[in-house]
């Protein structure tokens, strides 16, 4: 199994991207935004897709879309052929499309909106934490994009606030801050652990 960045070479899997996209929709009986071949092919020809090939065979894919001027990227379509599912796969697509997010867009939050208990679990270990709605991008065309899901009556009557999908976000800088508050923290620990032992050592002498 391969698993590379998408190309213009990929062109003639976007029907069969779109139509597995289709049918898992069908199945989970869930919200799914549809895509057209036109679409996943700007996604192959500006390199911001994976795909997943079992030599010649369509196997997986998941792509990047960039939302308010590159301060927010999503890692959407998540979509693995069933021929090829129960086998680790999706979360090796996911960890691919993650890496080459930010290795594209380092400053960016990563987000993503779902209602598979598995891709929340995939998201948890890559570092993805549940937010509202409200801290995810306000750029309309991604909202625009949840207008094929059949719950989207849903997001609108709630003005965007909420859905049968669970909104997760990667924050970089957050992760940066926390290392940096870790860093303190185990500089303080050893102080302290310094002053309780030169106190210890102290009180034994006497």
């Amino acid at each position: 199994m391969e698993i590379v960045i998408a190309n213009e070479a990929h062109f003639r899997y976007a029907q069969i991207i779109c139509d597995t996209i289709g049918e898992s929709a069908k199945v989970r009986g869930t919200g799914i935004a549809k895509r057209t071949p036109e679409y996943i092919l700007r996604k192959l020809e500006n390199g911001n897709g994976v795909i997943a090939l079992d030599g010649d065979t369509f196997a997986g894919f998941c792509y990047i879309e960039v939302w308010g001027h590159e301060k927010y990227v999503a890692n959407s379509g998540l979509i693995v052929h069933p021929d090829y599912r129960g086998q680790g796969l999706a979360k090796k697509i996911k960890k691919k499309v993650f890496e080459l997010s930010r290795k594209k867009f380092p400053e960016a939050k990563i987000f993503g909106i779902t209602t598979g208990l598995a891709v929340m679990k995939i998201n948890y270990e890559l570092g993805y934490k549940p937010v509202t709605f409200s801290e995810l991008t306000d750029d309309p065309e991604f909202w625009k994009g949840c207008q094929t899901c059949k719950n989207f009556d849903i997001l609108t009557r709630t003005e965007r606030k909420m859905c049968l999908c669970t909104g997760m976000l990667h924050d970089p800088k957050a992760k940066q801050n926390e290392r940096k508050r870790e860093k303190v923290n185990g500089k303080a620990f050893k102080r302290l652990k310094s002053i309780k032992e030169q106190l210890f050592l102290k009180k034994k002498q006497k």
